[in-house]
């Protein structure tokens, strides 16, 4: 799909456009950090510009404000990307409210969550629904009337990931439903799923007697787990029992290396979008 992107890119530096990303990683997370380093590694790889913001773990709400609006006016920036979590002392809705609609590439502001419910294609779709959408899409495994079932409701991942794939069209037309903490008896409805999405941030919460014989697994969580014969100490599983999961399912995504290199491509994506759309 990176691959994919290389025409689109050089089509727009005959524009006279070159696609720009700006990064702002507040603090020193180290799983952030290696996040960031991994975005802006593939966006020089598919001819695009990328620049990393870093400030301080003390950074002030007002101080990040003025940097994300210098990037809003920087007509060399095309899409802006506020890595999270964010320090305690900042409002992280705040912030991600204050990024311009139309340079709002993670898909959070509430203009893009408005257009990507209502199928609007100028809005642009949070990278890891979108990730996971064109995994099944290039899988093979066509949504449509299939049944799914999403474990977890957040704002990033469960609810946008629903409405993609309710959609009419392409990696739509599926049946969903949304598990949470509130769900009474979730292996019963686990197990009716024909495509399973785990992204509930709890580590093998997924057992594999959950799943469906047959069912296509698709593990979006990604958690740290001590592991003292490794040598940092721990190692990343994701939120699905991978070993009992992979004996019963008729394909699942590993972690790490699944779900995580899409979402950094659905990013370059939607940098090209928005990069296309200010080009006219």
């Amino acid at each position: 799909m990176r691959a994919e992107l290389a025409p689109r890119v050089k089509k727009l530096k005959q524009q006279g456009v070159t696609p720009g990303l700006s990064v702002v990683l507040v603090g020193e997370n180290p799983a952030s950090q290696v996040y960031v380093r991994m975005k802006g590694r593939a966006c020089e790889e598919a001819g695009m510009r990328s620049d990393t913001i870093t400030m301080p773990a003390e950074t002030t709400e007002a101080e990040l404000a003025s940097v994300i609006e210098r990037l809003n006016g920087d007509d060399a920036v095309h899409g802006i990307l506020v890595q999270l979590p964010l320090p305690d002392q900042i409002n992280d809705q705040g912030v991600l409210h204050s990024i311009r609609p139309d340079k709002d590439v993670d898909g959070f502001h509430p203009e893009n969550v408005g257009k990507v419910s209502t199928g609007d294609p100028t809005g642009f779709r949070p990278a890891t629904p979108y990730g996971v959408q064109q995994m099944l899409i290039r899988s093979g495994v066509d949504p449509a009337g299939q049944h799914v079932v999403i474990v977890g409701r957040s704002n990033i991942v469960g609810r946008p990931m629903a409405s993609l794939l309710l959609h009419k069209g392409e990696g739509g037309n599926a049946t969903v439903t949304v598990c949470h903490s509130r769900t009474r008896d979730l292996p019963t409805i686990t197990r009716q799923a024909d495509i399973l999405i785990a992204a509930i941030g709890q580590p093998e919460f997924v057992k594999g007697d959950w799943i469906r014989p047959g069912a296509v697994v698709i593990d979006v969580g990604v958690n740290r787990v001590s592991d003292p014969t490794t040598k940092k100490g721990y190692r990343l599983v994701g939120d699905v029992d991978f070993e009992a999961a992979r004996q019963v399912a008729s394909a699942i995504t590993p972690v790490p290396g699944g779900v995580g290199p899409m979402t950094i491509t659905m990013l370059l994506y939607n940098t090209v979008q928005a990069a296309r759309q200010w080009a006219g």
